[in-house]
């Protein structure tokens, strides 16, 4: 299915090669590279932070119970910071210039439960490449009580799904970081699309176990050792993932899943009608564009246009050129889905997601 799709290539107004002209315009213009800056370091600095100086403090103070909670709370700030603002870019292949350094801060994935490898492929190729296409990209897949596609398996307990999506927002990363990871390297090594992506599964399964085994043993093994109650170090893992987790599935669920964005399922020709660029129009949403705190910390995932269109643009640019991309958008007569703020877009997902509870197929698209 997934080799068998094909975007158009018939773009006739020349819509993506004008919106890349004036995109590499703003960056020539003014002398400056598309990849990550000082701005980009330091914040991966202020994330780091924000996840290792709360762990520390709770391996090394002392502190009463409730004092240790909070801190886990704020280590699940940082997981979060480091998915959204750090690892996303290094994936991608934007956090800086040089390859190296992209493939080394890539495995800060691995330093917080997940998995570099399987991310790479779940979202750069399958997410990026067939957004919003049933069947095809898995960020809408059917999950456990979830239905996230108008054209997905319909269960009657989808109807409460707008009730309850928040609290298994909560669960996201636990799920990710315990079974999710070995599920997809499975998939991806049966199906061939690991070694498709140039991926060496042997070595990609050392990784993914030793990385693994790694996490445990200083997330909750190294507090034990010390002598924090077996309760708290549980309590803790499960505090940081069920912050970590509501963000970041918040986070990304605003992009795709909210009012405007269509929902397509594949053609039986195979050939989509749109070009890729358009396509990415047409199933992507932002929200608080000129919030500078939501940009900053979400890694720029509020500009979700201009991250799929520009994946190889690091998100520290994307404020300065979201005008050039919505400007030009509006130029063509195309749509540039966005909410004004961060709980607008939440309401618009809430309904969305009660639109999709519906047992009729809802036609999208």
């Amino acid at each position: 299915m997934q080799s068998s799709i094909r975007f158009s290539r018939k773009d006739p107004q020349q819509f993506f090669q004008t919106i890349r002209q004036r995109v590499n315009k703003y960056f020539e213009e003014n002398e400056i590279e598309k990849t990550g800056n000082a701005q980009m370091y330091l914040k991966t600095v202020a994330m780091f932070t924000l996840y290792f100086v709360p762990f520390i403090l709770i391996l090394t103070l002392g502190l009463p119970n409730w004092a240790n909670i909070l801190l886990y709370i704020v280590m699940g700030l940082g997981t979060a910071g480091i998915g959204l603002s750090v690892m996303h870019d290094a994936n991608h292949g934007s956090y800086s210039k040089y390859k190296w350094l992209n493939n080394v801060v890539s495995y800060s994935t691995n330093l917080i439960g997940a998995c570099s490898m399987t991310w790479r492929i779940q979202h750069n190729v399958l997410h990026h490449s067939y957004t919003n296409i049933y069947e095809l990209d898995e960020d809408i897949h059917d999950k456990p009580f979830l239905r996230l596609s108008p054209h997905g398996k319909y269960k009657s307990y989808h109807r409460f799904q707008h009730i309850y999506a928040l609290f298994l927002y909560t669960l996201a990363t636990i799920s990710w970081v315990i079974q999710k990871d070995f599920k997809q390297l499975a998939h991806y090594s049966k199906s061939g699309m690991a070694k498709q992506n140039g991926f060496n599964v042997t070595k990609e399964w050392l990784i993914l176990i030793g990385s693994k085994l790694f996490y445990f043993a200083y997330i909750i093994g190294l507090p034990l050792a010390i002598g924090i109650p077996v309760w708290l170090s549980v309590v803790g893992f499960f505090i940081v993932h069920g912050v970590a987790g509501f963000l970041i599935t918040v986070i990304f669920q605003l992009a795709h899943v909210v009012e405007g964005p269509d929902h397509f399922i594949p053609d039986p020709s195979g050939t989509m009608d749109n070009i890729w660029a358009i396509h990415q129009l047409k199933t992507t949403a932002n929200f608080s564009r000129k919030s500078k705190l939501m940009t900053w910390f979400s890694g720029g995932l509020n500009h979700q246009v201009e991250h799929h269109l520009f994946p190889n643009i690091c998100h520290v640019h994307y404020d300065k050129i979201s005008n050039i991309v919505k400007s030009t958008a509006e130029e063509f007569n195309l749509p540039y889905y966005e909410h004004k703020k961060f709980s607008q877009a939440i309401l618009s997902h809430l309904k969305t997601l009660k639109q999709f509870g519906e047992q009729k197929v809802v036609q999208v698209a």
